[in-house]
Order: structure tokens, then C-alpha cells, then sequence
């Protein structure tokens, strides 16, 4: 319990910083940041109980560095042009990709690999788990908008931090039912066609 309010207090935290960001520019993206944060502060309070929830101490840190990684990034850095209008066209993909996953989800949605039931419909049709590709997507704009060796490091502290996620979910799930000819069926863990 302290866990899902812990998440939800932080979600909450994230998406008043988002609102605040949309009512100062009216930019969009604010927005889109604000209702995926809003959605997370839900998910927190109303998910699924686990049916089983990684055990390992790397479980959790894993789960921590993949969620809270982002944070690192810092805005100081080159804002190449092409960089600022490509970076923001990653974001908004892996924004919407990220709203069409926790859809999916619906209850099922978690911090630490556990199960709370398989979601297959949507996105994860298409990949096993394609929130940990949105965060790259999202990650990977960020820096494409502000380059800098730092933020370089970030996305790559993170996303390591997001493969090692995918390996111990796929871990715990191993035993769930119906898991195996889910996985026979959606070949690839986060990034079509590479992985």
C-alpha cells in the first residue's frame, strides 16, 4: 500500500510540474505529459492486486532506475534546430504510444515486475512491452532536443535500466498462464523488428 501511494504522490508531483508547464507556454506536449502523469497517479491507487511480484533487490532497483532515470536529464546543452522539431516529434510518438499502452494495461499496470494479469491487446499485440519503448521514444527526443554527453549517459543509464525491467518481468511471468503462447506469438520484447 505504501508503495501505490508513494507512486501515486509522485505521479501526482510530476503532472502538477506538467500543468503548471502547459498553462505557462500552452504548448501541447504540457498537456499530453499532464494526462499520462494523471493516468499514472490513477493507476497507482486502483491497479490489480499481484498475483506475484519480483523478489530481487535488482527487481526494485531496476524498476527505480528505468521510472526515475529521466530525472537526470538537465536542460543545458546544444538545441540544434532539427534537433528541437525531431526531438518533439519523438516525444508526442512515444507520449501517444505510452497513453495506448497504459490503456491496455488498464489494472494491470505496475512498478516492480509482478503479475497483475497479461495485457495482449493494443500495443502489446504488436511488442511485449511497449511502455519501456515509449520511455526511450520520449528519453530519446529529450536529448535529441538538448544534446549533451550527460544526457547521452541518461538515456542510456535508463534505458539499460528498462532492458533489465523487461528481463525480470519476462522472469516472473514465465509462470503465468497463457504466458508462453503469448510470447511464441509477440516475438519481440520492446522495438519491432531489432529486439
Amino acid at each position: 500500500m505504501l508503495v501505490n501511494l508513494l507512486g501515486a504522490a509522485g505521479a501526482a508531483w510530476f503532472a502538477r510540474a506538467s500543468l503548471q508547464y502547459y498553462l505557462q507556454t500552452h504548448r501541447l506536449i504540457g498537456g499530453a505529459f499532464f494526462i499520462e502523469q494523471a493516468w499514472f497517479v490513477g493507476a497507482f491507487l486502483f491497479r490489480r492486486p499481484a498475483r506475484a511480484v519480483g523478489q530481487r533487490l535488482s527487481d526494485w532497483l531496476l524498476a527505480a532506475g528505468g521510472t526515475f532515470g529521466g530525472l537526470l536529464f538537465r536542460p543545458a546543452g546544444a538545441h540544434p534546430q532539427w534537433g528541437v522539431d525531431a526531438g518533439l516529434g519523438l516525444q508526442v510518438a512515444g507520449l501517444a504510444l505510452a497513453l495506448l499502452a497504459l490503456v491496455a494495461l488498464g489494472r494491470s499496470f505496475g512498478f516492480v515486475a509482478a503479475d497483475r494479469g497479461l495485457a495482449t491487446r493494443g500495443p502489446y499485440a504488436v511488442v511485449r512491452h511497449p511502455l519501456y519503448g515509449a520511455y526511450v521514444l520520449i528519453q530519446a527526443g529529450y536529448l535529441m532536443q538538448t544534446v549533451s554527453v550527460r544526457n547521452a549517459v541518461v538515456l542510456a543509464f535508463a534505458t539499460s535500466c528498462n532492458i533489465g525491467r523487461i528481463v525480470a518481468e519476462e522472469r516472473v511471468l514465465a509462470g503465468a498462464s497463457g504466458y508462453e503462447d503469448y510470447r511464441r506469438r509477440v516475438r519481440w520484447r520492446m522495438l519491432p523488428g531489432i529486439w
